[in-house]
């Protein structure tokens, strides 16, 4: 009988404010409020510190970045090693003059850093101009062993890709995280809004299935501008069966009780690890099969 590795992971669901160190104020209570009722793993949403100042293009938010290791990292290096758990820091980061990441530090819960992951997919869209403040990331797709189970970390726009969640999966991954800011925009339908949250959330449940391990997706919530992100912070099982979902118009801190061993049970039965037919697989190496290619 395979032995159960129960662990509680929190999703700190919030609306933010232009004022970052009240921003980090309320994380820290909430943090705090998720460990003591029992959360090990605690996940923030993606550029937590601010608004998403990514809805128009401007020098100004260049201001709010930062290093990693830096002011914000030392400080949840502090709290995680108070509280003893582990904590997903979303933050701006400022890699030299000019050169700027959208990233995530991954604390443990002795406090030290065990590295960063830089998002791989940027995003263009109206209302989401990230390619004028982020450099696409270049360390690849990773997973840390912390205290408490081995995570993997993407980031928001990285949840639409299987092949980020695979390749995060193959480097040993039980849970993947996405921190995340996504929402609708001002005006639209009603059913256009159902359909976006349901391809939304039905893709990263397809994540979880492919690859037998939970997912955890961490979203703001809230008017910003003239986008209302949906919140609906949920967990999805290794089956994508949700365990739990955030409510789309209020913050929420979310807790939930995942079982790791649950993975190799899936794995057993769904084998797709061990089906896998990697001899043919070249092909997702090429932006599209054209003609001449084949």
């Amino acid at each position: 009988m395979t032995r159960s590795r129960k662990v509680q992971i929190a999703m700190i669901q919030m609306a933010c404010s232009d004022d970052m160190e009240a921003n980090k104020t309320r994380t820290e209570v909430n943090v705090r409020q998720a460990a003591n009722n029992g959360a090990r793993i605690i996940c923030l949403q993606e550029l937590f510190l601010s608004p998403y100042f990514c809805m128009v293009e401007d020098y100004a938010p260049f201001q709010r970045a930062e290093s990693i290791p830096g002011p914000s990292t030392a400080f949840f290096q502090q709290l995680a090693k108070e509280l003893d758990v582990v904590i997903i820091v979303p933050l701006f980061e400022k890699r030299a003059e000019g050169l700027y990441h959208n990233s995530a530090a991954i604390i443990d819960a002795d406090g030290s850093l065990l590295g960063k992951y830089r998002k791989m997919h940027i995003p263009d869209d109206p209302s989401f101009y990230e390619k004028f403040y982020f450099t696409p990331g270049d360390l690849g797709f990773r997973s840390w062993k912390t205290k408490y189970g081995v995570i993997g970390v993407l980031i928001c726009w990285d949840q639409w890709y299987p092949e980020a969640a695979r390749l995060t999966a193959l480097t040993g991954a039980e849970i993947l995280f996405y921190p995340t800011a996504i929402g609708w925009a001002k005006g639209e339908d009603p059913q256009v809004c159902q359909d976006q949250f349901s391809a939304w959330q039905t893709i990263q449940r397809g994540h979880a299935i492919a690859n037998g391990i939970p997912v955890v997706s961490v979203n703001r919530v809230g008017w910003e501008g003239n986008i209302l992100f949906w919140g609906g912070s949920f967990v999805a099982n290794t089956l994508g069966e949700i365990l739990y979902q955030a409510p789309h118009d209020q913050e929420d801190i979310a807790l939930c009780e995942i079982d790791l061993a649950r993975s190799g049970v899936t794995r057993q039965h769904w084998p797709f690890f061990r089906d896998r037919r990697i001899d043919a697989y070249s092909g997702l190496t090429r932006r599209f099969m054209d003609d001449d290619s084949l």
